[in-house]
């Protein structure tokens, strides 16, 4: 069967190549085509338009880039005509992805499955009418979101969480001990601060500096930021400085299972840090904060910002948002995480309950199974 799947960014990429990958399994005759990125080029079929062709954040860069995200939007709107695929797959990126299912949907017979919801139980929560009305099956890697779906009498189906499984098969694959890693990167004996400064450059400015203006107060231990796919050295050294930090790309599994304490910019970094059952604070610094902090009570629907608050229903980290987010509060919080063991105990025994929440691993083969069923029963009724 012909499958057509669109992401745009680089974690679209990394959980939809695990989901070409269950696919294959499920239908060993599957061709793919897909606006998407390297790692799903590597599972096979053809790629139509990298992600870095599509991966614009902020007002402005998207204001700029009007007429090419129209451009690639038309595109993969004729190209899904011509080549008339089996299903339609959306991945996340919710202002690209939901004008392709509309549009789909009102032009064609094709089915559109979305696999990892639009955080709209977050904000935007209109988008529920679209949602209904033009996506025909909804993959969810966020058990809380059965209940809001169901809210809006929309059945999803919870597949479990790709991270998951991509944190369980790095650690069952990967066993290296701290002195290994130390000297494979030529770092100090000392125990790590890892830096998670976010995958844009828009976060990396507004938040990088300040982890480290919090994180260089503690001698004992030692600064590796991780460096983000498609970011250059050469960009994190105007905030670095004067900063006694590394930066090591393409390692983060690998700095986590071996980090003391983390600084993490919110997003699924911080589901992975928790997963490694790496101590964190979670950082998001925004301009213009106290508005900011305000707006937020109005406009998000939900108490938390971090998915491993989330997921557990409760605080388990300490968030620090918009004005939140200062060299004190950060370094208040990585003195209890370094100094406190009772502090560092309670979060830990926080991960394991998000950990039980979450569900045992195998989400994307989970996925492939019902998407593989839903088409071939829709080709018999048919």
């Amino acid at each position: 069967m012909k499958y057509y799947l669109i992401v745009g960014e680089a974690s679209g990429d990394l959980h939809a190549s695990h989901l070409m990958s269950a696919l294959k399994q499920e239908d060993p005759e599957a061709d793919f085509r897909f606006y998407g990125g390297d790692l799903m080029a590597t599972v096979g079929g053809t790629l139509v338009k990298h992600y870095r062709e599509l991966a614009y954040m902020g007002f402005i860069p998207v204001l700029l880039h009007l007429r090419t995200i129209f451009a690639n939007m038309k595109l993969c709107k004729q190209d899904i005509l011509q080549w008339n695929p089996d299903v339609v797959i959306l991945v996340d990126y919710p202002g690209f992805n939901l004008d392709i299912a509309k549009f789909v949907h009102s032009k064609t017979t094709i089915p559109v499955y979305y696999y990892i919801s639009p955080k709209i139980w977050a904000w935007k929560e209109y988008r529920i009418k679209n949602i209904k009305r033009d996506v025909n099956e909804m993959f969810s890697i966020l058990p809380f979101e059965v209940d809001f779906y169901k809210k809006h009498n929309y059945p999803i189906h919870y597949v479990g969480n790709p991270t998951m499984d991509e944190v369980t098969a790095f650690k069952t694959e990967h066993n290296e001990s701290f002195q290994d890693f130390i000297t494979r990167n030529n770092l100090p004996d000392k125990p790590i601060i890892a830096i998670l400064a976010g995958s844009r450059k828009q976060e990396i400015k507004d938040n990088l500096q300040k982890m480290l203006d919090a994180a260089s107060q503690f001698p004992s231990h030692h600064l590796v930021l991780a460096g983000a796919p498609g970011i250059s050295p050469e960009y994190y050294q105007e905030f670095i400085g004067k900063y006694k930090i590394d930066i090591i790309f393409n390692q983060t599994y690998y700095l986590l299972q071996q980090a003391d304490v983390a600084l993490v910019t919110s997003g699924t970094a911080t589901l992975e840090t928790a997963l490694f059952k790496v101590p964190q604070v979670v950082c998001y610094y925004i301009a213009a904060g106290k508005l900011v902090s305000f707006l937020r009570k109005l406009v998000l629907k939900v108490k938390y910002i971090s998915l491993v608050n989330l997921i557990a229903g409760k605080e388990v980290v300490k968030e620090l948002v918009a004005d939140t987010m200062t060299v004190k509060n950060m370094q208040e919080e990585i003195n209890l995480l370094v100094n406190d063991n009772q502090y560092r105990s309670n979060m830990l025994t926080g991960y394991e309950e998000m950990s039980e929440i979450l569900g045992k691993p195998g989400a994307p083969l989970h996925a492939a199974q019902k998407m593989v069923k839903f088409i071939k029963k829709r080709k018999i009724s048919s």
